[in-house]
């Protein structure tokens, strides 16, 4: 694995579910790491994503260097020919090869602006360094994808189901804010490489990206879609069709206890934070139902098998 930026870049899925799994059981990698640097640069805050992938890193025996550099740093320039006579102060192209000089990997996370569709599926912040960086990269999120939660809710799903064929239901919460699309554009990428039954439930006007969705059955009956499901993973995004809008929704879609009656005693996901009682309600997190934690949990070993396979490649 060269980079880690989308799940394309995963060759065998199966495979690095189990080594994540094996991590877990058992470091026995806390060599493969040392001497070499891991960047993390941040432009966008982040909790679980940051200290897990700390962990992993050091659980591997590297180095690790942490900057906000949305606050840190120089405001960075992206355009390709620009002139910079406004409070850009910096360029990517000699930021990201500065970094390469300090580090071994460089992970970033960039949220999107949410204003201009074009620009946020660019992915301008995430290819620029993979672009100018002469080292691997590693996505924390970006505009359109979160790769590494995706692997974490793959490796959560398998570690507890008990089924052939689980049925797994992506359904859209409610929020205050306008949220990206990243977490569930990811996670339906990935179900789709799993042995799983999945469907999308969410208010009309919520369609994901219809090239990502592909052949994903969208339910916009909430109950309906929750019948005998095993796994609710939930999650609030903002409207791609009038992008990046919260739109008025009438219907309740906070998950509670009362609607996970329909399922077939579903685990409940969430990759966190959790806005309680809104997104998902107290009787749901605080129930056996919840696996958020567990979920959580599983982040540092996703981290930790996505950089293994990155060292290995640096041999």
């Amino acid at each position: 694995m060269k980079n880690y930026t989308t799940l394309a870049d995963i060759e065998d899925l199966e495979s690095l579910i189990r080594e994540a799994r094996g991590l877990k059981s058992k470091n026995t990698e806390s060599e493969l790491g040392k001497g070499k640097t891991l960047g993390m640069l941040f432009f966008n805050p982040s909790l679980r994503t940051r200290l897990s992938t700390e962990k992993a890193a050091k659980l591997l025996g590297m180095d690790v260097m942490v900057m906000n550099a949305d606050k840190d740093g120089w405001a960075l320039e992206f355009e390709d020919g620009a002139v910079m006579n406004s409070d850009k102060a910096e360029h990517i192209k000699e930021a990201a090869a500065v970094l390469s000089q300090y580090c071994d990997i460089i992970a970033v996370r960039a949220f999107p602006g949410l204003k201009d569709r074009e620009k946020d599926e660019s992915e301008q912040v995430m290819n620029s360094f993979k672009k100018y960086a002469s080292v691997p990269v590693v996505n924390l999120e970006s505009a359109t994808g979160h790769p590494l939660q995706a692997l974490t809710d793959a490796i959560t799903i398998q570690e507890i189901n008990k089924k052939e064929r689980p049925k797994v239901v992506l359904t859209w919460a409610p929020h205050p804010k306008a949220l990206p699309q990243s977490v569930p554009n990811s996670f339906t990428e990935m179900m789709q490489n799993l042995d799983v039954e999945f469907m999308i439930t969410n208010p009309r006007g919520y369609d994901l990206n219809a090239n990502i969705r592909k052949n994903v059955r969208v339910e916009h009956d909430q109950e309906q879609a929750f019948r005998d499901a095993d796994f609710v993973y939930v999650k609030n995004w903002s409207s791609y069709d009038e992008y990046g809008k919260v739109l008025d929704v009438e219907r309740d879609w906070t998950v509670d206890q009362e609607k996970l009656q329909q399922t077939d005693n579903a685990k409940v996901m969430h990759c966190l934070p959790v806005r309680r009682n809104m997104v998902i309600a107290d009787d749901v997190l605080d129930s056996e139902s919840s696996i958020v934690i567990q979920q959580a949990n599983n982040r540092t070993f996703a981290a930790q098998a996505v950089l293994k396979r990155i060292l290995e490649c640096l041999k």
